[in-house]
């Protein structure tokens, strides 16, 4: 088990578990009813709608939703656990940001498939395998936007010409996983989808 997740966090979560999900919370995953709907803005990357609901438990709220397409994080991991790192610029914290590779999924894709192009276009490294992790939702108190987490094997000696967007410019390296682990235990790798991505494999799939 990595150190990143201590075996009293594992056994916590196994003895919840145990008691039966529906015990403890009796609305998990009930939907809200939406009263009304207005959309207050579109833009080139998201829209926002500004919602009335009924929640599970009753309550009338007004809520302003940012409406996203869905998205993709990439942890794709070599043979010798090489993983493929990116740096690129995010305007959120205005600086270059090196994390997993990530996307959008265009319409008509499949998460599968959308990682598979991705991973292609902004470091030239194909796909031998794409396996969905899990999936995490960001920010969700006024947000819709999920990620689909994706495991792809690939291998390093098979690489081929990049092709990114007009606005975009990528770094990609290999790095040892042991030492992305390290980063992010650092905080020097703080990025929600990769924590989560590296997380779940080194509890779940390592």
């Amino acid at each position: 088990m990595n150190r990143l997740f201590t075996s009293a966090f594992l056994t916590d979560m196994k003895e919840k578990s145990s008691k039966g999900d529906n015990c403890l919370f009796k609305t998990w995953h009930h939907p809200g009813k939406i009263l009304d709907q207005k959309n207050i803005y579109t833009g080139r990357v998201f829209a926002v709608d500004q919602l009335h609901i009924q929640t599970p438990d009753g309550l009338k709220i007004e809520r302003d939703l940012i409406k996203t397409d869905p998205t993709i994080t990439i942890l794709a991991i070599s043979p010798a656990d090489q993983v493929v790192m990116s740096s690129e610029y995010r305007a959120g914290v205005n600086s270059d940001s090196v994390s997993l590779p990530a996307g959008i999924v265009n319409p008509g894709e499949t998460s599968e498939q959308a990682a598979a192009r991705e991973l292609r276009e902004e470091t030239g490294y194909v796909a031998q395998s794409v396996t969905k992790m899990t999936r995490i939702t960001s920010s969700e108190g006024f947000m819709d936007q999920f990620a689909d987490l994706m495991l792809i094997k690939f291998d390093p000696s098979e690489r081929v010409e990049r092709h990114f967007d007009q606005d975009e410019f990528v770094n990609s390296q290999l790095v040892p996983l042991q030492q992305v682990v390290d980063w992010i235990r650092e905080g020097k790798v703080n990025t929600a989808q990769a924590v989560s991505a590296i997380g779940y494999y080194t509890m779940f799939l390592k």
